[in-house]
């Protein structure tokens, strides 16, 4: 078994207190990771501070170069990288891939950061005066990020905070710490100075002191919405930026004059990839009309097909859930639906075997009020409510207190651009049932979905990680003298 340390000022560190990890495909202990107390905690910022100094001052040409070579060697350790996702989380390899490119994608946009950086300028905005304004980092910014994405969630935040002269320091799960480890290795053979980023593995109680600390600027997390909603209290009330991302209920509306057929494939692969375990996998379909019975006879279809197994064989089409918690928490969502009266369609549980695997789940004839609709279930069910017409979606998906996502399947036009502008979530898809945006926009839901004023990576995350000076600005000419200021408060003339 292997221990897996801290990773602070560039190099390992270690601690007194260890949590195990494991594979989730066979429910065995694969190694341990250490945990950090507030002493790691404060050696985490402290190094994090210390670098900061120096680093805000590195040019945006030199800030770049590091960004250019850590897009390549994340190209380059793609397959390193998803086999630590897989072996930890449990997702197939495709998937542990897509979520490695994905985040690439958010390096390759901070590639480009002087552009975003890029200030503004007026001459003459009075007499022989000129405005110009800039951005500058705030210092040590951190992360708290959950399981399900080990790499891409992560890589949102700080390669954006980094290139715009922050230092960062990342608290992952524990449940999923190594591919954070390899990434701190590429930052330094990438070119980063020691200290810019680094690694504090770690529980609640450790990013509980991360956010406290007093010299933590700002904070990023992702995660539940109670937890989000305690993290954006905590750090607002500390002084400290925060965007804190929660939880999720997205709806995929399906209309009559869909292909059912393509719908079906689109939702079955955002409902049951990664077995559920996406902020944006569509957990509810509400078919409408005349679309509901076919539908849900093609998603049965599709659900019963899926080969459920371990994440490495090349057959496997969904993996196992994170831990033996939440499999028993899933499985009974399912039982409490149909004790509720809810028709169970397809039934995933019970699946023969080790590991913490539960199968695909249908589920028929629930209502608003179950909590298999009310709460976020996290896993591979999906359940289906119905409705009269395009209207009666759209209000049953604004009555729902999440906004993170939301798609609809239709081939009409008027009725997308209808729902695009009336819904109250974040993230649309319009025919595509995972709408997560380019790197280029940026990520974020309404509601209960999302604490802070804005949303992560791309233009908001520039804006989030730096803060602007305005400056006003005279040259009198030295051989004539300066006119004496009035009292009155200075207008331009």
């Amino acid at each position: 078994m292997t221990s897996i340390q801290h990773r602070i000022g560039g190099v390992p560190v270690g601690g007194s207190i260890a949590a195990p990890v494991h594979d989730p495909a066979t429910g065995r202990r694969r190694g341990e990771v250490v945990l950090g107390r507030e002493a790691e905690v404060d050696l985490a910022v402290g190094a994090a501070a210390r670098a900061f100094e120096s680093w805000r001052e590195v040019s945006l040409t030199r800030r770049t170069r590091v960004m250019f070579a850590l897009r390549d060697l994340l190209e380059r350790h793609e397959d390193e990288l998803a086999r630590l996702v897989t072996a930890e989380h449990g997702k197939v390899l495709d998937d542990a891939r897509g979520e490695v490119v994905r985040g690439r994608e958010v390096v390759e946009f901070a590639c480009g950061i002087p552009q975003a950086l890029k200030g503004e300028y007026s001459d003459q905005v009075s007499s022989g005066v000129d405005a110009f304004s800039f951005r500058q980092p705030l210092g040590v910014c951190a992360g708290i990020v959950p399981f399900n994405f080990p790499v891409m969630v992560p890589l949102w935040m700080h390669p954006i905070a980094i290139a715009c002269g922050n230092a960062f320091v990342l608290k992952p799960s524990e449940r999923v710490p190594s591919a954070s480890n390899l990434i701190a290795e590429l930052y330094a053979e990438a070119g980063l100075p020691d200290g810019v980023f680094n690694v504090l593995h770690g529980d609640g109680e450790t990013a509980d002191a991360l956010i406290r600390h007093p010299d933590v600027a700002a904070v990023s997390f992702v995660g539940s919405t109670p937890v989000a909603r305690r993290v954006h209290g905590t750090a607002s009330a500390e002084g400290k930026r925060v965007q804190a991302l929660g939880g999720a209920k997205n709806h995929a509306v399906v209309l009559p004059d869909a292909d059912l057929d393509v719908a079906a494939d689109q939702i079955t692969a955002a409902a049951y990839g990664s077995a559920g375990q996406r902020c944006m996998a569509i957990s509810v379909a509400v078919a409408v009309g005349d679309a509901a019975d076919p539908l849900i006879d093609r998603l049965a279809g599709r659900a019963r097909a899926i080969r459920v197994g371990p994440g490495t064989d090349p057959a496997t089409g969904m993996g196992p859930l994170i831990s033996a918690a939440a499999r028993d928490r899933v499985a009974g969502h399912v039982l409490a639906a149909e004790e509720a009266g809810a028709k169970i369609v397809v039934d995933g549980r019970d699946l023969p075997g080790p590991g913490f695997f539960v199968g695909p789940c249908l589920l028929d004839g629930v209502t608003t009020g179950m909590p298999a609709y009310e709460e976020e279930i996290f896993g591979p069910v999906l359940i289906v409510l119905r409705a009269g017409t395009l209207g009666e979606a759209i209000a049953l998906v604004n009555a729902n207190p999440y906004g993170n996502g939301t798609a609809i399947f239709t081939s009409s036009g008027e009725a997308a651009r209808r729902f695009q502008r009336a819904v109250h979530v974040g993230m649309i898809g319009v025919n595509v049932p995972v709408p997560v945006p380019m790197a280029f926009y940026s990520f974020g839901g309404w509601k209960a979905s999302l604490f802070g004023d804005t949303h992560v990576h791309g233009p908001e995350g520039v804006r989030f990680y730096t803060r602007a000076k305005a400056v006003t600005s005279r040259w009198p000419e030295p051989s004539r003298p300066s006119e004496a200021p009035g009292m009155a408060f200075p207008t331009a003339r």
